[in-house]
C-alpha cells in the first residue's frame, strides 16, 4: 500500500529535490504542509521532519473527476519527506491500490497505475 524509499540526503535537500522532480513530471505542487513545524508551534514535542507535499496533474485529475466525483476526496496525491530515527525518507500510499478500494471502473484503474508510475518516477529521482 505504501511506497517509501530511504536516501542519504539531509531533509532540506530532498524535499527540493522532490519538489523539482514534481515539476520535471508536469505535476504541479499545489501545497507543502509542513507537519512537523505545525506540530512544533502548536506546543507538542515533535522531534522529527515531515513535510507532505500536495501534487496534482490537471489533465488526470479532470479525467477522475469526470468519471466519479466523489473521488475529489481521494485528490490531490501525497508525497511525503519525512523523518524517522535519523533517516530522511521519501514515500506515499500508491494511488492504485488506494483507488481499487473506492472504485472498480476500470478507466480510473489505468489512470491510477499512470499517475502511480509517474509519482514513482518523481520519489525515486528525488531519492
Amino acid at each position: 500500500m505504501y511506497y517509501v524509499v530511504e536516501t542519504p540526503k539531509s531533509f532540506e535537500q530532498a524535499s527540493q529535490d522532490l519538489e523539482a522532480a514534481v515539476k520535471a513530471h508536469q505535476f504541479g505542487v499545489l501545497h507543502i504542509h509542513d507537519l512537523g513545524q505545525t506540530l512544533r508551534t502548536k506546543g507538542f514535542d515533535f522531534k522529527g521532519q515531515c513535510r507532505v507535499f500536495e501534487v496534482c496533474n490537471p489533465g488526470q485529475a479532470s479525467k477522475v473527476l469526470a468519471v466519479d466525483m466523489n473521488l475529489n476526496m481521494a485528490l490531490p496525491c501525497r508525497i511525503s519527506v519525512f523523518t524517522e530515527q535519523g533517516v530522511t525518507k521519501i514515500g506515499m500510499i500508491r494511488p492504485e491500490p488506494m483507488l481499487a478500494m473506492l472504485s472498480d471502473n476500470a478507466e480510473l484503474v489505468k489512470i491510477a497505475q499512470q499517475v502511480e508510475s509517474a509519482t514513482q518516477k518523481m520519489i525515486d529521482q528525488a531519492k
